[in-house]
């Protein structure tokens, strides 16, 4: 019996010596693997020959399909400027907004650039290049409403883009979007058809951000809208990428750089927007 149980101990000390290498072997090997894939991430892209631009393809003037069906805009023209210097083809993927942070965090795309507001919950999902431009959060009525103010908001129906800094912005003023018929924003999937249905008159009041708004109603007539004084708040547009996409973040950061100092920014913006308005 003394013998069966001395036995059985030695087997249970082998086991728990084994296991415990096995597992220190897997934990280097893992630890070893993600070193690699960072260190890989930009050489990958190379040999893959392009990188992937995620955009909604409804946000003018930013990125947008024009009567034609082709992809264009302000960050359009921007991203195929700094991936020609960067020395890499860029390929645009249209893709659900409110999904943007996993599509790029599954690798579906490799940016997200269209527009795309820094805040504080969004830098904990991605990583961030400095700010490009200046925006904010505007309220678009129709001419003839007696909506005037923020107060005035309470029991209308108002509209906003699902997953949009919009309504992160509307979220942040809680005890305004609480006053809200039902209590809240409607959310649509597209600023677009937030704004039809505000000219259709099922809703009575649109958050959107400031540079879509400004050109939306340029093109479908300036008298028909109002932009009322407040607003929901000032925001800065950055591009999006993965936390350890360092070695891609540095190329378009540097490519921005040299493009803001040799005026090809400055003249991209001109194009859109009459004047520059980058940072």
């Amino acid at each position: 019996m003394k013998k069966t149980w001395n036995y059985a101990l030695l087997v249970l000390v082998i086991s728990i010596f084994t296991l415990a290498s096995l597992t220190g072997c897997s934990g280097a090997k893992a630890s070893q693997t993600a070193a690699n894939t960072e260190a890989a991430g930009f050489d990958k892209l190379q040999e893959q020959g392009y990188v992937t631009v995620g955009f909604d393809d409804t946000f003018v003037p930013m990125g947008f399909q024009n009567e034609k069906g082709e992809i264009v805009g302000f960050d359009i023209d921007l991203a195929n400027e700094v991936f020609k210097r960067v020395g890499i083809e860029v390929r645009f993927q249209p893709i659900d907004w409110s999904m943007k942070e996993t599509e790029l965090n599954t690798g579906n795309i490799d940016l997200i650039w269209n527009g795309y507001t820094i805040t504080e919950e969004r830098k904990e999902k991605v990583a961030f290049t400095k700010p490009y431009l200046e925006n904010k959060q505007i309220i678009i009525t129709l001419a003839d409403s007696n909506i005037n103010s923020k107060s005035d908001l309470a029991g209308k129906v108002v509209a906003a883009q699902n997953g949009s800094s919009s309504l992160d912005a509307i979220n942040n003023e809680s005890e305004v979007a609480a006053t809200f018929r039902d209590g809240a924003p409607v959310l649509f999937d597209t600023n677009n058809e937030a704004l039809m249905d505000l000219e259709a008159k099922r809703t009575e009041a649109v958050v959107a951000d400031e540079i879509l708004a400004r050109y939306y109603i340029a093109e479908r007539g300036q008298e028909k809208y109002k932009v009322l004084s407040e607003d929901f708040g000032k925001e800065e547009y950055g591009i999006g990428i993965r936390k350890d996409d360092t070695e891609l973040l540095e190329k378009v950061e540097k490519a921005m750089d040299d493009m803001r100092k040799d005026g090809t920014f400055a003249k991209i913006s001109e194009e859109w927007f009459g004047e520059n308005i980058g940072k």
